[in-house]
């Protein structure tokens, strides 16, 4: 059971509950591993995965991924990492979202019901009385609340905090005790309302969940963690080519952290690539990194090709394989409108900046002027940022 402990180890930052977790394992019986999400707009990246993956590695030992749903409490609105109260979600919004966390889930979890089960905490909460629900709210006090950092600094800020906010953690907490949780394996900002769930367990009778909290990792930037409003993330559903472009992006200091923490690469590897300096060697590594990396979402193979075809495109200075097509109905355009074309969900502030910084090319040549006219004899190869090609081909009108 200790290999298994070192395994997850490699990931984890704290664990709360060592001794239970070494006594559960050893006891040869199922555990249930809560893996608990709100209905918000779903877009898993990396970072998310750290945990996917740990609870992977038990579901292979034949535990059970329970993946609650918290659409009861998705009403109510997580405050964890907000200054401000979160809008609520319609129930058609949650369902779309369910769906499609379940969805992005099963690219790194097993969703056989021997080893995953999915619940709802409506199934409880819905059932309840108010006077179960007060009962519930009367075993925490305010200042057990209020001695999270985030209540504190909005309070000392003058925004407002909801009731319904300060009684999350709770709802949070009573679904540790409803599920049966053994093991809870959460981002560090979730420690209190699962320190909280064990608190509940033990007074209403139950054996306290493990909480295992994980390494968080800086984004591509190497700041801020990885997010989409800061487009510092790798998302799960990216393609492999985008995948391999973004690690090769990362600054040369994220790589060791990286490999040990988004890879199963040996850890005398990762110390290797952590040692490899800059230049060439620094390059040499992130193949490396970003080879594991693609490997474990999409297979040997693939990792294999994305390999080839970026050491043919930005060492040999070649096209790399497959660009996409885009067709174009005229003549003569600018060149702001076939980037409009070819990347139809980009503002023109973004294109207007992608051309200014001199990261747009057409059939090689260098183009900053927005304006600058383009005539479409024949099919053009369109560059914009460093990983981001487009063929575009001319369609004549007949007649």
């Amino acid at each position: 059971m200790n290999s298994v402990i070192e395994r997850l180890r490699r990931t984890t930052d704290t664990i709360v509950g060592a001794d239970d977790l070494r006594e559960r394992l050893a006891s040869g019986r199922q555990l249930r591993i809560k893996y608990g999400v709100d209905c918000t707009a779903p877009d898993l990246h990396l970072g998310h995965a750290v945990n996917l993956w740990m609870m992977r590695q038990l579901q292979d030992l034949g535990h059970r991924v329970v993946f609650l749903l918290g659409d009861l409490t998705t009403r109510v609105g997580d405050p964890t990492g907000r200054s401000e109260t979160r809008p609520v979600l319609t129930p058609e919004q949650i369902d779309a979202n369910a769906a499609s966390f379940l969805k992005q889930v099963s690219l790194v979890l097993r969703t056989d019901p021997d080893v995953f089960e999915v619940r709802r905490n409506s199934e409880w909460y819905d059932a309840m009385s108010i006077a179960e629900l007060l009962g519930l709210f009367g075993q925490v006090t305010q200042a057990q609340l209020m001695s999270r950092d985030m209540f504190r600094e909005r309070v000392a800020a003058g925004r407002e905090i909801g009731v319904h906010e300060l009684v999350y953690p709770v709802l949070q907490a009573y679904d540790s005790f409803a599920m049966r949780s053994d093991l809870t394996i959460v981002g560090s900002d979730q420690l209190f309302n699962e320190q909280l769930g064990r608190v509940f367990q033990q007074r209403l009778g139950s054996p306290p969940q493990v909480v295992l909290t994980t390494t968080i990792t800086p984004g591509i930037d190497g700041r801020a963690k990885q997010s989409k409003s800061l487009n510092n993330y790798i998302g799960l559903t990216d393609s492999p080519r985008d995948k391999f472009g973004k690690l090769m992006s990362i600054p040369d200091e994220l790589v060791e952290a990286y490999a040990r923490v988004y890879t199963e690469l040996p850890l005398p590897t990762v110390a290797a690539l952590a040692a490899a300096g800059g230049g060439r060697a620094a390059r040499d590594a992130k193949l490396r990194l970003a080879a594991a990396v693609v490997t474990r979402y999409h297979g040997a193979g693939v990792a294999k090709a994305e390999l080839d075809n970026f050491r043919h495109t930005f060492t040999d200075h070649g096209e790399p394989a497959n660009i996409p097509a885009v067709t174009y109905a005229a003549d003569r355009a600018t060149i702001l409108d076939l980037l409009q074309a070819a990347r139809p969900t980009e503002s023109n502030s973004n294109l207007r900046r992608l051309l200014r910084q001199g990261a747009v090319t057409l059939n090689g040549e260098r183009l900053t002027d927005p304006a600058t006219p383009v005539s479409l004899n024949t099919p053009l190869t369109l560059k914009s940022g460093p990983r981001t090609w487009h063929r575009i081909t001319p369609v004549r009108n007949s007649g």
